[in-house]
């Protein structure tokens, strides 16, 4: 039976592809993490949910793969995109030990995009998308990865900028960029996109090195072109001198 990898996007419906709507209206199970699956429930409220916590991801997926091997059309939920860190990796790591379950990826919008547009475009030239996160990646991999793009002077979209346990991680992460890219460098970051409480603003390099940011703002840093058009952030990509 099908298990569904489904991106929901930024969290409102209207955000949601008609894919990823379709396919949770077909399946008789959700699964996700608490957070996300509280998100849906207003959107889907007919539907069995099942949820875990953060750092309970394998529970999590090995359950939506055990239901749809059972029989049950499971939609394993992210927001986002489910590939951009996502669930969509670990299912399919894991699908050798469920052959019965059939995996499908349903992509969604990604913070980067989602974020993008609330700023302007920022990311019409080349970029990279770094999480801060290091749970999962050490430090000093994640700060290999900065300057490597700062110094290729990248637009660089942030993920998981800060938390409680991390309430530096921007701030390091803002000093090891400042010393390839300029202070006056155009920034942006985006508060819970496309959900209550959206907050957004535009500020320099140096700015948001003591700008509080959490787990639900996404940062953006441009690079040497990017500047403020009519109070949009903006990265050239070069067609009008075309």
């Amino acid at each position: 039976m099908k298990l569904y990898i489904v991106g929901f996007g930024p969290g409102n419906y209207d955000s949601m592809t008609m894919e990823a709507c379709s396919v949770i209206e077909r399946c008789g199970l959700v699964v996700g993490y608490t957070t996300y699956t509280d998100i849906i429930k207003k959107y889907f409220p007919h539907k069995e949910f099942y949820s875990t916590p953060m750092k309970k991801e394998t529970d999590r997926v090995k359950y939506a793969l055990e239901r749809a091997s059972e029989g049950t059309e499971t939609a394993l939920i992210c927001s986002g995109d489910s590939g951009v860190y996502g669930m969509a990796g670990l299912a399919l790591e894991l699908s050798a030990d469920y052959p019965n379950a059939e995996i499908t990826i349903v992509p969604g919008i990604t913070a980067a995009l989602s974020g993008g547009a609330v700023l302007g475009a920022p990311l019409t030239h080349d970029f990279a998308v770094i999480s801060l996160s290091d749970l999962l990646t050490p430090w000093e991999k994640i700060k290999k990865r900065l300057e490597c793009a700062a110094a290729a002077d990248f637009v660089i979209c942030i993920y998981n900028p800060s938390s409680k346990k991390r309430s530096d991680y921007l701030q390091k992460a803002c000093d090891i960029m400042l010393k390839f890219k300029s202070c006056e460098t155009i920034c942006g970051y985006v508060k819970n996109i496309g959900r209550n409480g959206q907050k957004s603003g535009i500020l320099t390099l140096l700015q948001l090195r003591d700008f509080h940011a959490d787990m639900f703002t996404t940062v953006f840093v441009g690079n040497s072109d990017t500047k403020v058009i009519n109070n949009k952030m903006v990265t050239p990509r070069g067609y009008k001198n075309v």
